[in-house]
Formats: structure tokens, C-alpha cells, sequence
């Protein structure tokens, strides 16, 4: 959810720079049709609560696939450096996920000082399913997994990574530059 943030956080700033989102139309972003698919894929495999994702069979390789949806819209629009920032942060989740065999390690603490007790406790317990698996001594690359958090009084609270970290600036600067018209 720092996603949604940064977004808001872009867009306010653009705001106060006299800009507008009708600039954003302006632009000749390539391959929009790319971010379709990780965006049906991700609701799919995220798990709802203690419901579980919508789709159960598969979900490493479609948490992969849909990085390689994204990672192809940013090579293909690489000419804009707010792109290319938000292309870090998607490769460093992107090694996370691999290393993992398709899902993103997450901290049981982070989790639960975000508020996510019941996916916490369905990580521990093992019949927790979707996109993340429990941090542990097994899993690799656990300093790019979601460590970092916003405390659960926090409006949109969850746990994330350094990689969101980084695509969240990135995708608050391509907001609020790209909305002033030059």
C-alpha cells in the first residue's frame, strides 16, 4: 500500500507545482497495455485476509510473470528517468521473488506491527497461501523481502520492501514532474 501513497503524495505535489493531470494524457508512454496483466495476476494471487488469493494453483509463476509484464513497460519506456527508478525498485522485488522460488519473503513482526496479525499467523502456521512467504533462515535475500512497515494505525498500513520503497519515489516523481507542463 505505500504505493497508494506515493501516488497521493505525487499528485499533491504536482498540484502545488500549478500542474494537472490532463498532462499526464500527453505523454507517449509505450506498451500501456503491459500493466494490464500484473495488475489482474496480483488481485489474483494476493491473499485476501484469511480467505486465501482467488487463484491457488500456479501463483509462483504468475507472481513472476507479472513482474516480467512490468519489467517490459519500464525497458520499453526507459527514455523517462522516473520510469527507470521505478524499474529499480520492481528488479530489486523481482530478485527477492526469485531467489524465493516465485514469492516475496515477508517479516512475521513487520507484519503484525502493520496490523496483518491474520497473515502473520497463516505464514507461521504454513496453510497461509499466496504471493509471500514467512522470513526464515530458508529463505534468500530477506534485506529486499517486506521488512519495512506502516504501524496499523496508519490508514492503508501493510509491510513492504526496500524495492517498494524505491518504485513508490519513483512513481512520486514521474507524478509530480511529468504533471507541469514543461
Amino acid at each position: 500500500m505505500p504505493l497508494i501513497w506515493a501516488v497521493v503524495i505525487g499528485l499533491a505535489v504536482g498540484y502545488l507545482r500549478r500542474g494537472r493531470v490532463g498532462n499526464l494524457a500527453g505523454l507517449r508512454l509505450r506498451g500501456l497495455w503491459l500493466l494490464l496483466p500484473p495488475i489482474v495476476l496480483q488481485l489474483l494471487i494476493f491473499p485476501l485476509g484469511s480467505h486465501g488469493p482467488i487463484l491457488r494453483f500456479g501463483t509462483p509463476y504468475w507472481h513472476i510473470l507479472s513482474y516480467l509484464f512490468l519489467l517490459a513497460f519500464v525497458f520499453c519506456n526507459r527514455r523517462y528517468p522516473e520510469i527507470v527508478v521505478i524499474g529499480v525498485g520492481l528488479f530489486l522485488n523481482f530478485l527477492a521473488i526469485i531467489a524465493n522460488g516465485g514469492y516475496m519473503p515477508a517479516s512475521a513482526e513487520a507484519l503484525r506491527k502493520a496490523g496483518l496479525e491474520s497473515v502473520a499467523q497463516g505464514l507461521e502456521a504454513g496453510t497461509h497461501t499466496g504471493n509471500t512467504v514467512l522470513m526464515s533462515s530458508s529463505t534468500h535475500l530477506n534485506f529486499l523481502g517486506d521488512w519495512l512497515y506502516l504501524p496499523a494505525w496508519f490508514p492503508l498500513s501493510s509491510a513492504f520492501s526496500v524495492g517498494d520503497v524505491i518504485l513508490g519515489i519513483g512513481a512520486a516523481l514521474f507524478l509530480s514532474r511529468r504533471m507541469v507542463r514543461p
